[in-house]
């Protein structure tokens, strides 16, 4: 797992340009915290920093070769996990190689194949390739865009980095926001290749972005596609498991410490199972990790969305399958700290607002970290195997936009009132999210003979795994990115997502509960109150300290009248949040405090040029 960075510009000579390819590699330090490499040649300008995973001695990038007299060269980030089979058959096909990393696999592999590799790597990645046989840049991302990858278009060229703060390091980059990047700030929706800052754009998902001196060129070489499933319910039982033993063994490889992130619900209990499983074969025990806060488990008051604490599971399935298991226990203290805010803010380049959710899962990562340096995830189990109350609620199927936010404001209240009037109508939220529904759905095929529920539901799967898994993956990836830490998301394997997708709806819920492929899947390996425990979301502290704090962090906003935050909110809503004592109101009332705590340290942090015209 690395940060990868770079610089083609077709009309200068980058070897000038050494100090500034250096400080926009420089901003990627925390991805890759054990090593730094460059190469530059004429147009073309690569940076990296690597966190070592696989083949510690030998990995080290750029990574580069001889074709032909002209230099083939790779940054790459993420980890390809069948990269053994493809080294035996590029070997058989002639080809050396000097180390055992799966960077000088997929280099190789273009070699021998061209951009077309991509289809035959497993894994998650995104890398940049630098051909000098016909002088263009490849850059490539993995099928469910669980690593990031951007870049902004330039007069002769393009800049191009794991995060968006990579590009803003480079002068030719303005750090620039206009209303379309604002939009995606107050909406659970990742629109496909946009990205929040003016002028740059994000490799889609299983997407190939050539450039050259004539432009930038797109092609997409995986899309979800609608196929006949042709198993019953037993054989796609059966198959669901055959494929996450083989993900989990595979996802286990690594040549530095592992663990499981442990939430006990039945996504994350399942990898910790199936993990436990295939260690103990060799002798060896799985670390386990799960966020907890100060009273929770005492003092847990059941919501519209948790129904109970996840501590007595958490502990349930350690016990369960013999993991050498710490609970992270976080404080209303910690939680306000403006520093981890901070970092939080910088780490995702943006003020996502998901408060106390993103610093406790930022405060998780750096715990784990001094422990592992490769940890699991259940991440994405949900959108695959259907396992939110959306699937189930007939208003969500019926369609008319993303089923997610149908319940949205109910559950998680709705910040949007917190903003100026003049802002909120230069966001038009409504025909913005119709407008992005109905491009959405335009593109989702349907089976001969589908029934009408059939393609309903396949619709809600489609929109969960291409709009908003998205949302999530990129959190998870920034916020472990920061402190080092590789996580990977076993659930996101396209092979297993592909064959889930196309399964009937009637399969999928066969039990008329929630992931019912996925509990049958997995029922010998847990314990029967994990089998039987509905959906939990990501933990939220009810520590009513916590909501204290963080009205007195707003009101010492409120105090500095010319602060540019509130050329983005309504001083009088945030005023009457900071003053309401009743405790119930102050706890419907943390999202827009959340929100404008967020963007005020954004605003002092990135300083940005904001333009609120469409």
């Amino acid at each position: 797992m690395c940060g990868i960075t770079g610089w083609i510009s077709y009309e200068r000579d980058l070897r000038a340009e050494e100090r500034v390819l250096d400080e926009m590699t420089a901003t990627m330090e925390c991805r890759g915290p054990d090593d730094r490499g460059a190469w530059i040649q004429g147009p073309a300008g690569l940076g990296h920093r690597r966190l070592a995973i696989i083949d510690l001695p030998g990995g080290r990038q750029p990574m580069s070769t001889e074709v032909g007299g002209h230099s083939v060269v790779i940054v790459y980030s993420g980890e390809t996990y069948n990269y053994t089979e493809l080294r035996s058959e590029l070997a058989s096909r002639g080809h050396r190689f000097t180390t055992e990393s799966d960077t000088e696999v997929v280099l190789r592999g273009y070699v021998e194949w061209g951009a077309a590799v991509a289809e035959r790597l497993n894994g998650m990645y995104a890398f940049a390739i630098w051909d000098g046989r016909d002088s263009r840049l490849r850059l490539v991302r993995d099928r469910m865009g669980i690593k990031p990858l951007y870049y902004t278009p330039t007069l002769d060229g393009v800049l191009f980095g794991s995060e968006p703060k990579a590009i803003l390091a480079n002068p030719l980059s303005r750090r620039a926001v206009g209303v379309a990047g604002l939009r995606e700030l107050f909406v659970m929706v990742k629109t496909p290749g946009h990205a929040f800052w003016e002028g740059m754009r994000e490799v889609e998902p299983g997407t190939v972005v050539t450039v050259g001196p004539e432009g930038v060129r797109t092609e997409a070489y995986w899309t979800l596609q609608t196929r006949e499933h042709t198993d019953d319910r037993d054989a796609s039982v059966e198959h669901v498991r055959e494929l996450l033993e083989d993900i989990v063994r595979r996802q286990l490889v690594a040549d530095v410490p592992r663990c499981v992130l442990l939430s006990g619900g039945l996504d994350s209990s399942t990898l910790t199972a199936l993990s436990a499983r295939q260690l103990a074969a060799t002798g060896q025990k799985i670390r386990s990790f799960a966020v907890d806060f100060v009273g929770q488990a005492k003092n847990f008051v059941p919501d519209p969305i948790r129904a109970d604490p996840d501590t007595p599971f958490v502990h349930a399935v350690a016990e369960h399958s013999g993991t050498v298991h710490q609970d992270i226990v976080l404080d209303a203290e910690a939680l306000t700290d403006l520093d981890a805010r901070r970092t939080v803010i910088r780490a995702r380049d943006m003020p996502a607002g998901f408060g106390d959710m993103d610093t406790s899962l930022y405060l998780l990562f750096k715990e784990i970290r001094d422990h592992s340096t490769v940890a699991l995830s259940g991440e994405s189990a949900d959108e695959v195997f259907g396992g939110y109350q959306d699937f189930f609620n007939e208003d969500a199927r019926r369609g008319g936009t993303f089923p997610w936010l149908v319940k949205y404001i109910q559950n998680f209240g709705d910040d949007m009132t917190l903003l100026r009037p003049e802002l909120r109508k230069a966001l038009d939220m409504q025909t913005y999210i119709k407008d992005c529904y109905e491009t959405a759905v335009a593109g989702i095929e349907r089976l001969p003979g589908e029934s009408d529920f059939e393609f309903r539901m396949r619709r809600v799967c489609n929109l969960y795994l291409t709009r908003f898994v998205r949302v999530l993956l990129d959190r998870k990836d920034r916020l472990s990115m920061v402190v080092g830490l590789e996580v990977r998301v076993p659930f996101c394997d396209h092979r297993l997502v592909e064959y889930v997708y196309n399964a009937p709806w009637a399969i999928k819920s066969f039990d008329g509960r929630e992931k019912s492929l996925l509990r049958e899947a997995a029922a010998d390996a847990l314990p029967r109150a994990v089998y039987d425990r509905v959906k939990s979301p990501y933990p939220s502290t009810q520590d009513p300290r916590y909501a204290i704090a963080l009205r007195a962090r707003v009101a010492d906003l409120l105090a500095q009248p010319a602060h540019p935050v509130f050329d983005f909110v309504d001083a009088v809503s945030v005023r009457r949040m900071v003053d309401d004592s009743d405790p119930g109101i102050m706890q419907a009332a943390r999202r827009g405090l959340e929100r404008t705590l967020d963007l005020a340290l954004w605003l002092e942090m990135y300083k940005p040029e904001v333009s609120f015209t469409v």
